[in-house]
């Protein structure tokens, strides 16, 4: 996309799982050198959230897509235990193992459904993994089949894409159909307070009903 950093329009230009997985195993080592420096923040923006809307103690929490385990070690950080880590490069999940914030991990592709059993998981948080290219929208149903009722799915999206992808259409389909209903959603914002002025976001928290 233009104006993007080389290392996004390499993830977002990608076409299917093995294209995803070779470009995040390509940029493992320098993944959060690369985003960090330019200001990203979605990490810590969605661990906040989690914060206002997950008490501590609630039961286990999946993150999906969880990469080099930026926000498991946020969540880890503000006392939220029990964390499970799902990602589709086993080189950003060598990494996020290796931080000891969770309490097990496993690599997972997010177009397939998830190893876990229905009502499981108090929360899950799907955080840098909704962009063009990335997870497709059908993973939401299963973030509602997996988080019991009562439970919160918290996630980023990008807004510039939002509707272009098909995620916007996904996600209201599961209100209609009283699967879940939005209880948050922040503001518009840059998750880049340094760089890639036209990526736009936002983080959304849904109750599973």
């Amino acid at each position: 996309m233009s104006g993007e950093t080389e290392g996004l329009g390499h993830v977002y230009d990608v076409d299917g799982s093995e294209a995803a997985q070779n470009a995040y195993n390509d940029w493992a080592a320098s993944y959060d050198a690369d985003n960090v420096g330019k200001g990203y923040r979605i990490p810590w923006l969605a661990a906040a959230f989690f914060a206002r809307h997950v008490p501590l103690g609630s039961g286990p929490i999946l993150d999906a897509g969880c990469g080099t385990g930026l926000v498991g070690e946020a969540l880890s950080i503000l006392g939220y235990d029990n964390v499970v880590g799902a990602d589709l490069s086993p080189k950003m999940l060598k990494l996020a193992s290796s931080l000891g914030v969770y309490e097990r991990h496993y690599m997972h592709d997010l177009a397939e459904p998830l190893p876990e059993t229905d009502d499981y998981f108090a929360a899950v948080a799907c955080i840098g993994s909704l962009g063009p290219g990335h997870a497709p929208a059908s993973c939401l149903a299963e973030f509602i089949r997996v988080t019991r009722p009562g439970g919160k799915v918290i996630l980023n999206v990008r807004h510039d894409t939002y509707e272009e992808q098909g995620l916007k259409a996904v996600v209201e389909s599961h209100k209609t159909s009283k699967q879940w209903m939005q209880v948050a959603a922040s503001p518009v914002f840059r998750p880049f307070l340094l760089a890639e002025p036209n990526v736009t976001a936002q983080l959304q928290v849904y109750a599973v009903l």
